[in-house]
């Protein structure tokens, strides 16, 4: 059982605040698995590799450091936001971090493929890639094997910003959205295809 959480655009410190509560009552399962969809408004979140490395995006964006895995993150309008505070390790193929992630790309691929989109991996960095650039970033950070954060896909977000951040080990332009690859499709419909795709039990919620 899923409980699924439309939450529309969301402050990032009040997402943050929400999953480390979320995943406290999942922990104890108090809660389903629950996933959040939501929007931030424009925010570059900096996690421990980035900070390590002394990567920073330009100097007109807001920055908030995180706990995830990864390097800098963009998040803003145009942006869906997917954070699925789960308990891994009770379905097969997630015996790992590396599992986990492989898990979700693989929705997300499904999720594009059903509007015509080919989503692939890259070697590059993990996340999911359409016409050799990056639209979905991914970081998540566990207790328990509990999951926090999760990840993102870029539909028709400003343009000029978030391809104007450099991922660790990629350059500025590698990640940008599906509109300005020419695709069109809204934020609606991939959120339905995402949920669609999504293949960790019924779902709840609306």
């Amino acid at each position: 059982m899923v409980d699924i959480r439309e939450l529309g655009v969301v402050q990032y410190e009040d997402g943050l605040k929400l999953m480390k509560s979320l995943q406290a009552q999942r922990i104890s399962d108090e809660i389903p698995d629950t996933l959040l969809i939501l929007e931030h408004q424009e925010v570059v979140t900096v996690g421990p590799r980035a900070r390590n490395d002394g990567i920073r995006p330009p100097e007109d964006y807001s920055t908030q450091a995180v706990d995830r895995g990864g390097g800098l993150t963009w998040h803003g309008p145009g942006q869906i936001v997917c954070y699925p505070v789960f308990k891994w390790g009770l379905r097969e193929q997630e015996a790992s971090v590396a599992e986990i992630i492989t898990k979700i790309e693989q929705w997300v691929i499904d999720a594009l493929g059903m509007l015509n989109i080919n989503g692939e991996r890259d070697h590059r960095m993990q996340g999911v890639w359409v016409d050799g650039h990056k639209i979905c970033s991914i970081g998540l950070s566990f207790l328990r094997w509990v999951s926090r954060h999760g990840f993102t896909v870029n539909v028709n977000t400003p343009p000029g910003r978030v391809e104007a951040v450099a991922g660790c080990g990629l350059t500025a332009d590698t990640t940008t959205s599906l509109e300005n690859l020419g695709y069109e499709v809204d934020a609606q419909a991939v959120k339905q295809a995402l949920l669609d795709a999504m293949q960790f039990g019924p779902v709840t919620g609306s």
